[in-house]
């Protein structure tokens, strides 16, 4: 009888797509993904630490756990940011842990699993500092996919706990990147989103030369060019996203490389976090908030048609109301189309944690319920403009609601619906936009 797995995924794409890597470890080694954790041989749970909430949750789902393996016997495994961070403190909290696994021992997940399989426990895992870990390519049937081109971050924003539990930058061979682009369209895929905790910082030498984000996307957007033209019959990938964005680090080389061909979505998620100077200085951003608008005015001069969406960290220590009015106005500046909104929460190791002036909770919750009410009103403004015109979608699936509704996403990670034959998922279809619900396009299809 095979061995079965279950995977808990928190936290960001990176996360998911290690899942998605892990997942291929286990299948060919034989073994079957279970449908829930309570009838899984080995449970893992992938975790997140850049905001309180997601460890809090990570704790619970362990608690829980621990009272599962109380009527059976099973392995259970945590890894991920929150396991580099917390390390053996885990296994103390919670000793029904067989095993955290850190960032720098992924390596060993091979042996684990092989281990498991044979009901044995290992006494230790081996760390491997250069170790860089490749996400699977992608299930039949799946037209989406995630692909690390680097690891790491040297940024060490004041608040992140990112840089200490996930190392220094890394960036992939740009020969690797290649070869699993083929093997994801080989698979059917239609669109890859690039990963990096800062995809801006990607950089690689060897004995043909150096090569930055700016050359490898110019690399990409050559190999799928030719290879759309050559394979007779396939689909090939046909839209190219990336995550995230560090302003500092977007170069107007890489604002012409996307403009120089409709390969690359016209959306970016660029980062601003605040819209006080002062606050971004005492954050460690390395930009001002005149850097970071000049940035978007040559982004616009270059993708006129690109959607921008960003992340704000409001209740900073030390936040005036005067700091806050001017992330307020940045907002209208810029008109997100939508963002990924917080309020400060203090990560232990980081600088940020034990500054002076810390905000009452109360006030944080306070300037983050008006943060979220500008940028709602400020998206309903932005998406009822498109009402009426056409646009490209890759079709993801059918709608629960209704059989001969499907869902799609255009290049600007908007969500439509509309009617169309289900054979249609995993196709481009072109709509015309009838109405705005919520954050989704009514749409009829055009062809």
């Amino acid at each position: 009888m095979s061995s079965r797995y279950f995977i808990e995924t928190y936290g960001c794409q990176m996360n998911k797509a290690e899942s998605a890597a892990l997942e291929t470890l286990f299948r060919e080694r034989g073994w079957l993904a279970s449908e829930s954790g309570e009838c899984a041989d080995l449970i893992l749970i992938n975790t997140c630490s850049v905001r309180i909430t997601a460890e809090t949750r990570v704790h619970g789902r362990l608690a829980h756990y621990e009272a599962e393996k109380k009527k059976r016997p099973f392995f259970l495994v945590v890894t991920g940011c929150m396991a580099e961070r917390l390390k053996d403190e885990l296994s103390v909290s919670h000793p029904a842990v067989d095993y955290v696994v850190g960032t720098f021992q992924k390596s060993a997940f091979g042996l684990l699993i092989d281990a498991a399989q044979k009901g044995i426990k290992l006494e230790s895992l081996e760390e491997s500092p250069a170790f860089i870990f490749a996400p699977s390519h992608a299930e039949p049937g799946s037209f989406r996919s995630y692909l690390p081109i680097m690891h790491g971050c040297d940024n060490f924003c004041s608040y992140c706990i990112v840089p200490y539990v996930r190392g220094r930058e890394i960036s992939r061979s740009p020969r690797a990147i290649l070869e699993e682009l083929n093997a994801l369209s080989a698979a059917g895929v239609r669109e890859v989103t690039l990963l990096g905790q800062n995809v801006n910082s990607y950089r690689w030498s060897d004995e043909n030369g150096q090569l930055d984000f700016a050359g490898l996307l110019a690399l990409i957007r050559d190999h799928l060019t030719e290879k759309n033209k050559t394979d007779t019959g396939a689909k090939g990938i046909h839209w190219l996203r990336f995550l995230s964005s560090h302003p500092k680090d977007l170069s107007e080389h890489s604002l012409q490389v996307m403009a120089s061909s409709p390969l690359f979505c016209r959306h970016i998620h660029l980062c601003v976090q605040h819209g006080s100077n002062r606050i971004l200085s005492a954050m460690n951003r390395g930009y001002s908030v005149e850097d970071y608008l000049a940035l978007v005015d040559r982004l616009r001069k270059y993708l006129p048609d690109a959607s921008i969406s960003t992340d704000i960290l409001i209740g900073f220590p030390g936040e005036t109301q005067e700091d806050f009015q001017a992330t307020l106005d940045l907002m209208q500046r810029v008109r997100f189309e939508f963002s990924y909104m917080y309020y400060f929460n203090p990560r232990e190791g980081t600088p940020a944690a034990s500054l002076p002036d810390q905000l009452p909770l109360a006030l944080r919750k306070e300037r983050l319920a008006q943060l979220i009410e500008l940028q709602l009103s400020i998206s309903r403004e932005v998406m009822a403009s498109r009402v009426g015109s056409r646009v490209e979608v890759l079709v993801e699936s059918a709608s629960k609601r209704s059989g001969r509704e499907l869902l799609g996403r255009s290049q600007a990670d908007e969500m439509f619906v509309f009617e169309a034959d289900p054979s249609l998922v995993g196709n481009f279809a072109t709509v015309e936009i009838c109405a705005l619900k919520g954050n989704t396009f009514k749409a009829r299809r055009i062809e």
